[in-house]
Parts: C-alpha cells; structure tokens; sequence
C-alpha cells in the first residue's frame, strides 16, 4: 500500500527527538511491501545537519517552509491508500492536518500519529478549538508513540475512533555495541536537547548527581545545554549525530534517561534512548515511570531513580561488572521483545486489516 507521511523530518535528529522512531517503524513497513513517501520541511536548520542521506526504503520529499509548498505536498495524497500527519513537524501543523482530511481520498485511511501524545492531550484539555480536537470524528485511526491506557483513553474521550500505542523499539542494525570512544568516557552520560518541559527534571536528574559526586566525570550531549550553568565537573558535548549514539552509549560507565514532565506523569512511555542504550548494551539508569518493567526489569535490566540522590546512589556503588551485566541484560531482553521488526509486524496487521475494511464499506 501507498502511505503519505507527513512528518518533522526523517533524515535530521536536529531538535528532532522522533527521527530514529521514525526511521526504524517506517523501515519496518517498507519491508512488508508498503511504498512511503515521508514529506517534510526545511526548517530549523534541519537539512544542514542531517544524518542520513535520502533511504532506499522510502520516497523522501523536502520542501520548503512556505503555505504554498505545504498545499503542493499535501495534493499527492490523493494518491496514497494511507495518509498520516504525525505531531510536532513545527511549522503548518494545523494546515497539514487540516489538509490531510481534504485531499485524501475517500478510502484513504486518515491517520493522526502522535509522538508527544500526554502533552497533546494536556494542550487539547486546556483549549476547546485544538486543531487535533477539530480533526478527529475525520480521522480514522490515532496511532501514539507511547501511554498506554490512560492515553488510549484519553484520545477515546475527546472522541477518536480508535487509539493504538506504537512504542518505541530497537533498529539493531543502527544500534548496536561498538568499541568504546573516548570522547565519551566519563561515569554518567546524558543525551536530550534543553526543553522547558524537562529542564527541571535534568536539574534533578543529572546535574544534582553531578554536584553531589564531586570525583565523577559527567557528559550531557544535545542541543541548546551550552548556556546552562552547570558543575565543573560536567562536559557539554552538543549536538551529538545518530552515527555517535552508539559510541556515546557503550563507552560511559552509565547512561541517563530522563522523561519529559508529561511523559513521566502519565508513563508507558519509553523514549528512543532507553532502546537506543539497550541496544548498544549500555548500563541504563532512569527516572522512574509507571510502566517500566514492561520493556526492562528494574536491578537486573535498568537501575530506576526516584529523584537524583537515587542517582548519585547507583552510580556511587555501580562497579564496571556489574554495569556490563546490566547493560547485557538489557541488550537481551530488547532482542527479544522491542524490535521494531515486531512493532512492524503488528502495525503491518493493523493497516491492512483497516484499510481492507474501509474498501469493503465503501
């Protein structure tokens, strides 16, 4: 089947968090036979830092940033069996929507797949006329990065008509154990760009550990940290490409994941990184969740902080073999259960199960 992808951006991780969510599920599609073509836009200096070229698996579309490109790329989904608009592309999210639901065909399947979906549902609650509130009786599936049920709940109360979470997995043949880097050694590694939303949680997470572990070295790579006041004995890295993960996962003692205030308060909601650090066999320390024990088992897959003095505890007693046991651990249980060939698998069902019964009803 042919499917429309109305995104941020597939080929940058610049201020784009969702890329690799993006390049492992829609790989996976590709490989049941389905024809992509992912539209995105030239903005926020995405496409001087990309990290990928153009894939063979699907069509990629660049265009520029302005309401008449926007109306050129939204026609050509006339011509796809599946047209999605996923949240957060950044610029004309309320035109693409919009536009979604009047160019599609009449058995098109409509999709809205969100990537943020606690903070979505928080936006929709506060105002009445949220464009993905006006959308949904014309949408016929949400598909959601993450929540479970109270999110499935959630999106079924402001009335969609079907709610199903596709969490992030692991692309083993992106990440995966490398040698270590030593531009990465230090104890404690953390890789998030500065957002308001979770700026006081890494304040907590992160840099509380590091002035409370004078002796340790701590490494925080990602966009927007560098006028951050921080210990001395932290590194700022920056951007740090989807081609480093790796290195930046295997070679620290740890790494950090730390969840987005709305993320957190709801749960089930695993970020890119916890599969990205699995896969490479990292040691993986994270806040706490609800909903953590479905992907990895806290003290033998993931050590889980209650705040950063939980933080500080773990790494102040973590010695290298227990960490590789950890991180080994991990790498196993992802393996087996968070690949994005088995996301792809399910997804793959749903689509075709729903766009068949659309052919039939109309």
């Amino acid at each position: 089947m042919k499917i429309a992808f109305y995104g941020s951006s597939l080929l940058s991780s610049y201020w784009n968090g969702a890329a690799t969510y993006y390049r492992g599920i829609l790989r996976a599609l590709a490989e049941r036979g389905h024809e992509i073509s992912f539209y995105e836009p030239d903005a926020f200096d995405r496409q001087q830092h990309r990290d990928i070229d153009p894939p063979s698996w699907a069509r990629s579309v660049v265009y520029p940033a302005t309401i008449e490109a926007v109306q050129g790329v939204l026609a050509e989904a006339r011509d796809a069996d599946i047209v999605v608009k996923a949240n957060g592309v950044g610029v004309f999210d309320r035109e693409l929507l919009e536009g979604i639901v009047a160019h599609a065909n009449r058995q098109a399947l409509k999709i809205f797949w969100d990537v943020d979906a606690a903070a979505t549902l928080d936006e929709m609650r506060a105002d009445p006329g949220h464009p993905v509130r006006a959308a949904l009786p014309d949408l016929d599936l949400v598909l959601t990065y993450g929540g479970g049920d109270p999110v499935v709940d959630a999106y079924r109360g402001f009335g969609a008509a079907e709610c199903v979470p596709v969490y992030n997995a692991l692309d083993p043949s992106t990440h995966h154990p490398v040698p270590p880097d030593p531009r990465f050694a230090c104890d404690l590694a953390f890789l998030g760009n500065r957002l308001p939303d979770r700026e006081a949680r890494v304040e907590e997470f992160f840099l509380r550990p590091a002035a409370l572990l004078a002796d340790r070295r701590f490494l925080i790579g990602g966009n927007g940290w560098d006028s951050k006041a921080m210990p001395e004995n932290v590194r700022h890295r920056g951007h740090v490409f989807t081609a480093e993960h790796n290195a930046f996962n295997c070679t620290p003692r740890a790494v950090l994941n730390v969840a987005r205030d709305s993320m957190a308060h709801i749960g089930f909601s695993p970020a890119t990184r916890v599969f990205e650090a699995a896969g490479a066999a990292a040691c993986l320390i994270t806040d706490a969740w609800e909903g953590i024990e479905l992907f990895l088992k806290p003290s033998e897959e993931v050590l889980v902080a209650r705040d950063g003095q939980d933080v500080a505890e773990h790494l102040a007693m973590l010695d290298a073999e227990r960490a590789q046991a950890i991180g080994r651990a991990a790498l196993a249980r992802v393996l087996a259960e968070h690949t994005y060939d088995q996301r792809g698998d399910r997804l793959d069902a749903l689509l075709r199960d729903r766009v068949l019964a659309r052919r039939v009803a109309a």
